[in-house]
């Protein structure tokens, strides 16, 4: 078990690297932290935008054009995320499994007191990619596309190799149907994995499909229900995208539920180096540009566009709203994501 003690801010963070437990306890008489001034806990990583599948939603734009991120600048940002304290990074694209210096990144970070956890499209989980993420990785996670063929090779695989598989499902108006399907009736090929994850479909990307958002399905309330009521072989969780609609429609206990923490406690950093609150703003602001490791936690502290999402958290948007200190005012990109039903 990792600890980290801030006595000045009041708490003490957990972390197990084994079991993937993360907590943050408040001491007796104090509120739970807004932000950690000392660093993000975690840091998610493009370490490339490329990708032969080339998905007509893709958030990142990627593509069998997309560049890689050079070992040397992945080494610079792990150093960094050692010393600030980063218990866990997560290595996204692109498919991240098919950069060429992969099995590299996941062991320096090892090396380095760093738990990796990476999501790929099921393409490129060669034997050895497959025997490396059970060394160095905590968990894999396997995005779910239709026809789901390969999503469900890829799960079978890796679930064979005994390594901790979640699968991201992306729900939005139409994928809302499926995702209920699953639930009520299981399909085989998830039956193994340790749990299914939802993710609110965002309007960013190659191209974005306004009517496929999620809060214009009719059977949201249905999903929830389903989703919260009921026990599964698996664990049931969502991104934090889904949060306004969890503490408006559920009866789930509040502390299994986490507002947005980009800016606060993670941040994101693309494959040209830049870093950003959230991966979804990439193609929406320029971001902070990381020329040696110590901009790292320069940028945490001092950029105005990580001081913007934590003033919008902290803003009086939802006044009123019972659920405003819970929720953080929801998204500070996407205003019609927020699916609580009363904005």
């Amino acid at each position: 078990m990792k600890v980290h003690r801030y006595k000045d801010l009041g708490y003490t963070s957990f972390f197990n690297p084994k079991t993937g437990f993360f907590a943050r306890v408040e001491d007796e008489g104090e509120k739970e932290p807004f932000w950690s001034p000392y660093g993000p806990e975690l840091i998610d990583i493009s370490i490339t935008n490329w990708c032969d599948k080339e998905c007509n939603f893709c958030y990142q734009n990627s593509s069998k054009d997309g560049k890689n991120m050079s070992i040397d600048d992945f080494k610079k940002i792990i150093d960094a995320a050692a010393q600030i304290g980063v218990y866990q990074i997560a290595l996204g694209g692109g498919n991240p499994n098919q950069h060429p210096r992969f099995i590299d990144m996941i062991e320096y970070s090892f090396l380095k007191g760093i738990i990796t956890n990476y999501t790929t499209n099921g393409r490129g989980l060669s034997d050895k990619v497959i025997e490396y993420s059970k060394k160095f990785c905590g968990a894999v996670a396997v995005s779910a596309y239709q026809p789901f063929d390969e999503t469900s090779m890829a799960i079978e695989k890796l679930v064979k190799s005994k390594i901790k598989v979640n699968i991201h499902f992306v729900l939005d108006k139409d994928s809302i149907s499926t995702a209920i399907n699953w639930l009520k009736y299981p399909p085989d090929f998830i039956s193994g994995i340790n749990a299914l994850i939802f993710l609110n479909y965002k309007p960013s990307g190659r191209y974005i499909f306004h009517n496929k958002l999620l809060r214009y399905s009719e059977r949201i309330q249905e999903f929830l229900e389903i989703a919260t009521n009921k026990s599964y072989r698996f664990k049931i969780g969502f991104d934090s995208c889904c949060v306004s609609g969890l503490y408006a429609r559920t009866n789930t206990i509040d502390e299994t539920i986490d507002a947005c923490d980009a800016g606060r406690f993670s941040m994101y950093i693309s494959e040209d180096l830049k870093a950003y609150p959230c991966s979804f703003e990439k193609n929406l602001h320029s971001g902070d540009q990381i020329s040696s490791k110590d901009d790292i936690i320069k940028i945490w502290k001092e950029s105005p566009n990580f001081k913007h999402y934590r003033d919008y958290f902290n803003s009086d948007i939802c006044d009123g709203c019972v659920d405003k200190n819970k929720c953080k005012n929801g998204c500070p990109l996407f205003e019609e994501i927020v699916i609580c039903g009363r904005r």
